[in-house]
């Protein structure tokens, strides 16, 4: 898969898909109802209720402290790992609800991925970094098996032809945008089903921008994709619907289109021309 052949639809481009798509009936894939998250005492979301459907690409945009990658992290209970932390309200993907007693969060973290702002790559080869996760998960079978995981992985994240015949060499000495792309790699190696990017190009210079924003557009056939961005032209180019975020609320949430051209709310209005934020 290379991903210069893969051009980002224009603003006009989405309205159009979205008015034509408009009738389809898209199956939900995470639902959240009157989701309420605190690091103590300080409440950081209040409220949210949205639905997340299948196979689309949800960005979720607002100033700084706004609650956009707190709320992102519920999606895979990654706020787990802070101490003092409460949720209040319900996370359900396919129906089932993430935060009910019992659940096994390992498996819900391999079923809802993560790549960071800020690519992490371990200090492995790009191999290694890419098995990894197969392993531990024990998804890992025969060598050749191993291998041909790998390979599509790497070929999933546009990343193959570029570093094919390196395999085991250091994955710290990849590029920046390259490292991005072995990180998601990587997540995606384990067969995902909800992919949580947050501000995933934020770091990256324009160019290894549009490849992580290619690849993002490719993506959302075989994944659901949420993505946080400060970014709103990233928003525009690659989101069906778009969620804006304020202190901590939902302000509003809506068709791409819809957010960036006719928004029902003052605040949306105000922050997507550049009034505020």
């Amino acid at each position: 898969m290379s991903s210069s052949t893969t051009a980002i639809p224009s603003l006009a481009d989405v309205a159009q898909q979205s008015a034509e798509s408009g009738a389809a009936d898209t199956p939900t894939k995470v639902d959240v109802d009157a989701l309420s998250f605190f690091y103590g005492e300080k409440q950081a979301l209040e409220g949210v209720s949205l639905s997340i459907p299948a196979n689309q690409v949800t960005a979720f945009i607002g100033p700084s402290g706004c609650g956009k990658s707190t709320f992102l992290r519920t999606l895979n209970r990654m706020n787990d790992i802070i101490p003092r932390t409460r949720v209040v309200g319900k996370v359900a993907i396919d129906g089932d609800d993430i935060y009910a007693p019992g659940t096994d969060v390992v498996e819900l973290r391999r079923r809802v991925g993560m790549v960071f702002q800020k690519s992490n790559p371990f200090p492995k080869s790009i191999y290694e970094n890419i098995a990894y996760g197969l392993r531990i998960n024990g998804m890992a079978g025969a060598r050749s098996e191993l291998d041909d995981r790998v390979e599509s992985s790497l070929q999933a994240a546009a990343l193959w032809d570029e570093v094919s015949d390196r395999l085991r060499e250091s994955a710290l000495a990849l590029s920046g945008g390259q490292q991005q792309r072995l990180c998601i790699a990587r997540a995606l190696a384990v067969q995902p089903e909800v992919l949580l990017m947050d501000e995933p190009a934020s770091a990256l210079d324009p160019i290894a921008t549009q490849r992580i924003e290619e690849l993002v557009y490719q993506l959302k056939s075989k994944y659901t994709i949420v993505i946080v961005t400060h970014n709103m032209q990233q928003a525009a180019r690659v989101s069906d619907r778009t969620a804006v975020f304020w202190l901590g609320k939902l302000v509003e949430y809506d068709k791409t289109s819809q957010i960036f051209t006719a928004p029902s709310e003052k605040l949306t209005e105000d922050y997507v021309t550049g009034r505020f934020g």
